[in-house]
C-alpha cells in the first residue's frame, strides 16, 4: 500500500495481531517507524533494493522497538532516533531527542512532538513537506492517536494525555495520521454505540468496516477526519475526556 507524492512513498506492513510498520521512502533511502520485528522489514527493504538511513521509535514498548536491533545488524549504519527521556528503555538510539526538536532526515524537516500519556516519554514525528508542493503533512504519531481513539493511559494521566491531544489538534487538518495499531473500527463501533445518531461516525464506520472487509487498511487517516470523528480528539475538557477514556477502558 502506498501513498505516492513525487519519489515519496510510505508503504505499511501489516504485522503481528494489529500492528502497522510504516516505511517512509525517497529515492534509495527508507526511514521505518516502529519496528515491531525485523524480519518482513529486511524482505521488503532488500526487495526493493533500498539503504535503511534511520528508525524513528516514538517510545519504548517492546511492540514499537522489538525489530530495531536486528535491523541494525544488516545497516549498522542508520540512525535510531528517539526521546532522550527514554534512552534507558531505548539504549540503543543515537539520535536523542525532545519537545520542539528540529532536524532533517531524507531531505525533509522532522519536528518532534511530545505526546505523553500512554508513556511519560512518547513522542510523534511531524513532517511539514515545506519543500514539496505536493505530499501533504504527515503525523508518526506512534499510540498517542489512532484512528477514532487513542492510546490507554499506561503511565500518564488524563490531563496529560489531554494536553497531547491538544497540541496535535493544532496542527494543519490535512495532516495524515500514520499511527501504529489497527483499532478504527473497533473505535468507531464504540463511538456509535455513544453516539447511534451521529451521521459522520456512521458514515466512516461503515466506510472502515468496508475497506477492511476488501483487506485494505483504514489508514493513513486525516486530522480532519479524526477532529469530526474521534471522541477523544472532540473533548472539550479534561472531565469529559476522563469519561470517555474510562467508558473506552471498560467496553
Amino acid at each position: 500500500m502506498y501513498q505516492r507524492k513525487n519519489n515519496y512513498s510510505i508503504h505499511a506492513i501489516p504485522v503481528l495481531k494489529d500492528n502497522i510498520i510504516w516505511i517512509w521512502t525517497d529515492g534509495s533511502e527508507a526511514v521505518v517507524i516502529d519496528p515491531a520485528i525485523s524480519q518482513p522489514v529486511k524482505m521488503w527493504l532488500k526487495q526493493n533494493n533500498l539503504k535503511l538511513t534511520a528508525v524513528l521509535q516514538t517510545h519504548h514498548h517492546s511492540d514499537h522497538i522489538g525489530g530495531t536491533q536486528e535491523l541494525l545488524m544488516d545497516w549498522p549504519e542508520a540512525e535510531v532516533v528517539a526521546s532522550k527521556a527514554d534512552l534507558k528503555r531505548i539504549p540503543f538510539q543515537t539520535i536523542s531527542v525532545k519537545n520542539g526538536t528540529e532536524f532533517v532526515l531524507m531531505r525533509q524537516p522532522l519536528i518532534v512532538i511530545d505526546v505523553p500519556g500512554h508513556t511519560n516519554a512518547h513522542v510523534a514525528y511531524y513532517v511539514p513537506y515545506t519543500n514539496r508542493m505536493s505530499p501533504k503533512p504527515s503525523l508518526f504519531c506512534g499510540d498517542a492517536l489512532f484512528g477514532a481513539g487513542c492510546g490507554r493511559l499506561f503511565e500518564g494521566s488524563a490531563e496529560t494525555m489531554f494536553k497531547s491531544l491538544g497540541k496535535l489538534k493544532q496542527l494543519p487538518e490535512s495532516t495524515q495520521i500514520y499511527c501504529a495499531h489497527e483499532y478504527t473500527v473497533a473505535n468507531l463501533r464504540w463511538a456509535h454505540e455513544i453516539y447511534p445518531d451521529n451521521e459522520l461516525i456512521s458514515k466512516r464506520l461503515t466506510s472502515t468496516i468496508k475497506k477492511r472487509a476488501e483487506g485494505l487498511l483504514s489508514l493513513p487517516s486525516s486530522l480532519e477526519e479524526e477532529k469530526k470523528t474521534n471522541l477523544f480528539i472532540r473533548a472539550k475538557t479534561i472531565e469529559e475526556f476522563k469519561r470517555l477514556r474510562l467508558h473506552k477502558d471498560n467496553w
